[in-house]
C-alpha cells in the first residue's frame, strides 16, 4: 500500500491550527451578530465540567424528548471526533432553500446545488460516484431516520425552516445512534410547544421567481405541549426547466407522563414537483448556464414525491443518570420520475429503535455507558414504463419488489481516566439484507439476494487540556452496504458488490481563547471496496467496488471577534471561516493508479465578514471560493473550473419579534459549475455538469410572538 501524506501546505496549516490561540468558529447571537463560541455559542463549562460532574441535563430541560441546542451541545461535547452544532440562526435570515444553506460553514461537509432544491451532499469524500439521490449520509429528524430502509435518501423533503438546530456527525462519529456510513449522519432537531414561539410567520421573495411563505406556531397545557409548522415554496429557477413547488408540513405532540418520563408523537407530509433541467457539456455550462438538456426538455424530465411520516419516541430518566430512550417510524412515500423511463416507485419503511444511557462510577473514576439497538427494514414496489413525450407513461419495461433490512446493535463506554481526561471505546454489528424478486415474466430474471455482516470497533481519547481547549484523537472503522443503486443481479458483477468499509485515524481539538474560537480535525480514512465508477465490460460502466483507496484531508474553523465598539456602544466587527482540504485518491489500483478520486474540490473555503450594530442592524459581505477545478473521471482527464462567489446578507432584527433581511448572491455574476456527476472516463463532450445560478437578490421578513 502506498502512503501518501497531506499536502506540505495542509499539513503545516494543520499544526499551525495546533495553536489554540489562533483559530476559531463562530455563531450568531439574537441579534444577528457573529459571537466566538465553543461549538454552539454558550459559555464554555468549567473545566470540572467533565463526566466526573454532568448528570444527565434532561430531567430539567423543557422537553425529555427534544433537548435544546444548549443542551444538545453539551451531549457533542463528549465525542472524542469531528461533530457539529448549527443553530437556526445560522441561516434563519437567509434565502435557505437547499441543505448547502444551512451547512455552509461545517468544514468537511461539500453540499453542491443541482437545481430547485436538490444538490449532492458528501461528508469527508462519502458517496462521491453517487450521481443521484444520496448515499453515505444517515439522516435523522428528532432521532428518526429519514434514509429509505437500502441506505438512499431524498433531502429535498427537508424543510430548512422547520427546524431548530442542525448536528453535524461526521464519520464513525455517529456512533451514539448506531449509524454506520462513511459520511456518518445528519440529525435536524424540531421545536416543540415548549421551546418553539408562540405564533411565527415569514415570506420570502427574489429573483428567479422565488417564493415562499411559512407559518408555525406552538404552546404547552398542563402535560401536553404540541408545535406545527408548515411552508410553500415556488420557483422557476435560473435555468430553463427548473421550475419547481413544494409544500411541506410537520408536527409534533408531547406528553409528559411523569417528571421524568416523556413520550412524542411525529407527524410529516410533503408534497414536491420539480422540473429537471439535467447535466450539459463543460462549455454549455460555462457559456450558456441558462439552456436545459434536450432530451430532458423534450421528455419533460421530472422528479415528483408525495411522502408521509408517523413516528414516536419515548424517553425515560432513572437512578441518578440513566436515560432510556426508544421508538418507531413508519413511512409511506411514491416518487414519480419521468426521466429516460418512467419511474414509479412505491416506499414502504418502518423501525425501531433502543437506546439505554447509564452515568456511573468504576472505583473513584466518572463512567458512563450507552447501548443500543436498530431495527430498519422497508419495501419497494419498483415499476419502470416508457417514458413518452409529454411524461406520460408508456408500456411497462421491468418491475420488481425490493426488500431491505438491517439490524444493528451497538456500545460505547467512556471512562474518566482522571477528571480532564476521558477513554472511549465502542463496538457496534451490522447485519443488512438486500432482496429482490421480479415481477416481469419477459427478459432477464433480475431476481437476486446478498446478507451483509459486519463489525466495526472505535477507540478515543478527549483530554480538557485547560477550560477553554479540548483535544481529542480516534481510530474507527465504519461499513455501509450498498443500496439497490449499485445492486443488478443479472450482472455477476455487480450481483457481488460487496459493502464498503473503511478505517479512519482522527486527531484534533476545539475550544476558545478570546478574541478567538477554532474548530479542526485532520483525519485520515484507508478504505476498502470503495464504491466508485468502474468498465465492468467493454463501454459499459457502472458503480462497482474498488480495490484500495484514502481520504484525508483537514477541516477547519475559524472565528474572531475583530473588534467592537467602532461607531457605536456595543457594535462589533466578527469574521469566521470554514475550510476544508481534500485529499482523496486511489490506492495503486489496477485501472486507476493513483489518481485523484473525481467529485470533490481540493481546496474549499467560505468566509465572511459581519459588522453589527447594537440597534439591531447588520452587514455581512462574504465569498465562497474554489481555487482550482477537481476532476470529474477517474482517468483524471477532463475537470471543473475555480470559481469565486462574492455575496452579502444585510438585515435588521427588532429584538426577537421580528426581522427583515437581504441575501444577495453571486454579485459578479460568475459563470461556474456548481456541480458535477461522476465517470469513470470523460471527455470534452460528457454532458455531466450542471451551471451554478447567476447573480440573484432575495428579501424576507419573519415575524415571530414569543410565550
Amino acid at each position: 500500500m502506498k502512503l501518501r501524506l497531506l499536502h506540505p501546505r495542509a499539513a503545516a496549516l494543520a499544526a499551525i491550527a495546533l495553536a489554540p490561540s489562533l483559530h476559531a468558529q463562530t455563531d450568531r447571537d439574537a441579534a444577528g451578530t457573529a459571537a466566538p463560541m465553543l461549538l454552539a455559542g454558550h459559555p464554555y463549562p468549567p473545566s470540572e465540567t467533565t463526566l466526573d460532574t454532568i448528570t444527565v441535563t434532561g430531567r430539567s430541560a423543557s422537553s425529555l424528548t427534544s433537548p435544546d441546542a444548549h443542551e444538545a451541545q453539551h451531549a457533542l461535547e463528549h465525542v472524542p471526533g469531528g461533530v457539529d452544532l448549527v443553530d437556526a440562526e445560522e441561516w434563519r435570515d437567509s434565502a435557505a432553500r437547499t441543505l448547502k444553506d444551512v451547512l455552509d460553514y461545517t468544514p468537511g461537509v461539500f453540499v453542491q446545488p443541482k437545481w430547485g432544491e436538490d444538490a449532492r451532499l458528501s461528508i469527508r469524500g462519502s458517496g462521491l460516484s453517487r450521481n443521484f439521490h444520496l448515499r453515505g449520509v444517515q439522516l435523522l429528524v428528532d432521532g428518526i431516520p429519514m434514509n429509505a430502509s437500502d441506505g438512499s435518501a431524498d433531502f429535498q423533503e427537508i424543510d430548512p425552516t422547520a427546524f431548530a438546530y442542525s448536528e453535524v456527525y461526521k464519520g464513525a462519529n455517529a456512533l451514539r445512534y448506531g449509524a454506520n456510513a462513511l459520511g456518518g449522519a445528519l440529525q435536524f432537531v424540531s421545536p416543540t410547544g415548549t421551546s418553539g414561539d408562540r405564533i411565527q410567520a415569514r415570506i420570502d421573495g427574489g429573483s428567479f421567481d422565488m417564493r415562499r411563505g411559512q407559518l408555525s406556531g406552538g404552546g404547552r397545557i398542563g402535560a401536553f405541549d404540541a408545535f406545527a409548522t408548515g411552508s410553500w415554496l415556488e420557483n422557476d429557477g435560473f435555468r430553463d426547466h427548473s421550475d419547481g413547488e413544494s409544500k411541506r408540513g410537520s408536527v409534533n405532540v408531547g406528553w409528559r407522563l411523569t417528571p421524568n418520563a416523556e413520550t412524542r408523537l411525529y407527524g410529516f407530509g410533503a408534497d414536491i414537483e420539480q422540473r429537471l433541467p439535467g447535466a450539459v457539456t463543460r462549455g454549455a455550462a460555462l457559456h450558456d448556464p441558462r439552456t436545459a438538456a434536450p432530451t430532458n426538455r423534450d421528455l419533460d424530465y421530472q422528479r415528483n414525491m408525495q411522502s408521509w411520516r408517523v413516528a414516536s419516541k419515548t424517553t425515560v430518566h432513572f437512578g441518578e443518570g440513566g436515560v432510556l430512550e426508544f421508538g418507531g417510524y413508519l413511512v409511506e412515500k411514491q416518487l414519480i420520475h419521468p426521466i429516460f423511463q418512467y419511474l414509479d416507485y412505491q416506499y414502504g419503511d418502518h423501525g425501531g429503535f433502543v437506546r439505554a444511557t447509564v452515568d456511573g462510577r468504576i472505583g473513584d473514576h466518572a463512567n458512563r455507558i450507552t447501548i443500543g439497538a436498530n431495527l430498519f427494514a422497508g419495501t419497494l414496489d419498483n415499476r419502470q414504463f416508457e417514458n413518452l413525450p409529454g411524461a406520460e407513461r408508456g408500456a411497462l419495461i421491468s418491475a420488481s419488489a425490493d426488500r431491505s433490512d438491517n439490524f444493528t446493535v451497538y456500545a460505547e463506554n467512556q471512562f474518566d481516566l482522571r477528571p480532564t481526561l476521558t477513554l472511549i471505546a465502542g463496538l457496534q454489528h451490522t447485519q443488512a439484507r438486500r432482496e429482490r424478486e421480479d415481477r416481469v415474466d419477459t427478459g432477464p430474471d433480475t431476481s437476486g439476494r446478498n446478507d451483509y455482516d459486519f463489525t466495526s470497533p472505535r477507540f478515543g481519547v478527549l483530554w480538557q487540556a485547560a477550560p477553554e481547549a479540548q483535544v481529542f484523537a480516534n481510530i474507527s472503522r465504519s461499513a455501509e452496504a450498498p443500496t439497490f443503486g449499485e445492486l443488478n443481479f443479472t450482472d455477476a458483477v455487480l450481483a457481488d458488490t460487496r459493502a464498503q468499509r473503511a478505517t479512519t485515524f482522527e486527531i484534533g481539538t476545539r475550544g476558545q481563547i478570546e478574541p478567538w474560537s477554532w474548530d479542526l480535525s485532520v483525519y485520515r480514512a484507508e478504505l476498502r471496496n470503495e464504491l466508485q465508477q468502474f468498465e465492468i465490460a467493454p463501454n459499459r460502466f457502472s458503480v462497482t467496488n474498488a480495490d484500495r483507496t484514502v481520504h484525508q484531508g483537514v477541516e477547519l474553523g475559524l472565528g474572531w471577534r475583530v473588534t467592537q465598539d467602532v461607531l457605536a456602544s456595543g457594535d462589533r466587527i466578527t469574521w469566521k471561516l470554514a475550510y476544508a482540504f481534500n485529499d482523496f485518491f486511489f490506492d495503486d489500483d489496477e485501472d486507476w493508479g493513483d489518481n485523484e478520486l473525481p467529485g470533490a474540490p481540493r481546496h474549499f473555503a467560505r468566509s465572511e465578514l459581519r459588522y453589527a450594530h447594537a440597534a439591531g442592524f447588520y452587514v455581512a459581505p462574504n465569498v465562497e471560493w474554489v481555487p482550482q477545478g477537481y476532476d470529474v473521471d477517474n482517468a483524471n482527464t477532463v475537470q471543473s473550473r475555480h470559481y469565486a462567489l462574492i455575496g452579502l446578507r444585510a438585515g435588521y432584527a427588532r429584538g426577537d419579534t421580528w426581522s427583515v433581511y437581504v441575501d444577495a448572491r453571486n454579485l459578479a455574476d460568475d459563470q461556474y459549475i456548481a456541480s458535477s456527476s461522476v465517470v469513470a472516463q470523460a471527455t470534452s463532450s460528457s454532458a455531466i455538469f450542471e451551471p451554478g445560478d447567476g447573480v440573484g437578490v432575495f428579501a424576507g421578513l419573519n415575524i415571530a410572538f414569543s410565550r
